[in-house]
């Protein structure tokens, strides 16, 4: 390589270059290796200089603009859909009619309907209210506390405390469940579980009785009192303190009959708690029914001692009285509860009303739980024990066609 000190050596003085000498000279003293590199540099610098201030998202893609027309959904065909007039049609219907508006839906064959009927109840826009307890017309004060009483006008507790019944036609039954307000689980059970038209009777021995019977009854469960009554095999099998004896005196049987009508208010009857000696001695038992219908009140025969004779003692006695015709939960299986509860069904559906007793046992509250869930689907309603009652003392028929 040649460099312009050659051409001063060479080169006459006053000589001028050539265009291509001069060219290359510059080549040789600009041009040199670190000074293209920096060019190189500076020419890409330069290019992402401009791509950044253009802007290019599709990184040098080809992009393509598309025109969507929008167009109108094929139209709907009118034509009628059939619908099926089978009975499973009807079901499904009813299935929805219940889903979509909380009513009762009667299937086919419920009470009075045609075979091919839906029928729907609706419900009241409330629930149903008991009255409020104790009623001032209807306590008294007593040694023990305050007991109930007949009003002025022979208004009676039975009526005032009773559960409102509609006395609707078609088979009715009338279910007690006995020995509640003595285990806690078992009486909150059976009072958020079992329909409100289900009857409780309560122990005397339960703790803060009146708060438990008052949320019963808030719920809408009608309350009544059992009273301690002596077995045959007393005292090996004992009710409990102020239990009603065959030996005791009618005064002193009647004090303590006071002590258990003391435990709480808002009760319309007396039942029997064990009681099968004293219930079979007329003797014994019927100052005890006497003072009953003296207070207004009726008494229910539980249905365990066949030996029983207050049916019979319950017309000279005056006491509006009703005896369940058979346990629900003598043998205690949930197979044997539930064949004894179709037993009552099939009863209520050719007499029009049956009354049956059952314990507080958590598979007895379970087993009628499940069983009243479509009772109404199936044509029979449930009331209240008080309907047996005031049947019995003229003021309602228990007769399916009774108004």
């Amino acid at each position: 390589m040649s460099v312009a000190s050659d051409d001063i050596l060479t080169r006459p003085l006053g000589a001028k270059r050539t265009p291509r000498e001069r060219l290359r000279s510059l080549n040789a003293t600009y041009l040199t290796p670190r000074m293209v590199t920096g060019g190189l540099v500076l020419g890409l610098v330069g290019g992402l200089s401009i791509l950044g201030a253009v802007g290019d998202p599709q990184g040098g893609e080809p992009v393509a603009v598309a025109t969507i027309a929008l167009r109108d959904p094929p139209p709907v065909p009118t034509a009628a859909v059939p619908v099926p007039e089978k009975p499973v049609a009807a079901q499904r219907s009813a299935d929805a009619v219940e889903t979509a508006s909380g009513v009762t839906v009667v299937r086919a064959g419920g009470g009075n309907a045609p075979s091919d009927a839906v029928v729907i109840r609706v419900p009241d826009a409330a629930p149903v209210k008991l009255a409020s307890a104790p009623d001032p017309r209807l306590v008294e004060r007593g040694r023990h506390g305050s007991v109930p009483r007949l009003g002025e006008g022979r208004i009676r507790p039975l009526d005032v405390y009773a559960r409102p019944d509609p006395g609707t036609t078609g088979p009715r039954i009338a279910i007690l469940v006995s020995g509640l307000g003595i285990g806690q689980a078992a009486t909150a059970s059976a009072i958020t579980r079992l329909p409100p038209e289900v009857s409780f009777a309560f122990a005397p021995y339960g703790g803060d009785l009146e708060r438990t019977v008052a949320r019963a009854r808030e719920a809408g469960h009608e309350a009544l009192l059992q009273a301690p009554m002596e077995p045959f095999d007393y005292p090996d099998s004992d009710p409990g303190p102020q239990t009603l004896l065959t030996a005791a005196r009618p005064p002193e049987n009647l004090d303590r009959l006071a002590w258990a009508m003391s435990r709480f208010q808002g009760f319309v009857g007396i039942v029997n708690y064990m009681g099968a000696k004293l219930t079979s001695d007329a003797a014994a038992f019927e100052p005890v029914l006497r003072e009953i219908a003296a207070r207004g009140l009726g008494y229910v025969d539980d249905g365990t001692s066949p030996r029983s004779i207050a049916t019979t003692l319950g017309a000279k006695a005056k006491v509006p009285l009703a005896r369940a015709e058979f346990v629900l939960d003598a043998l205690p299986r949930p197979e044997a509860i539930d064949r004894e509860l179709a037993r009552a069904e099939a009863q209520a559906r050719a007499k029009g009303f049956v009354l049956v007793s059952a314990t507080a046992m958590p598979m007895t509250i379970d087993r009628i739980a499940r069983w009243s869930k479509d009772l109404e689907a199936r044509g029979v309603r449930l009331v209240p024990v008080s309907v047996a009652l005031r049947a019995a003392s003229g003021s309602a028929r228990l007769s399916s066609a009774a108004p």
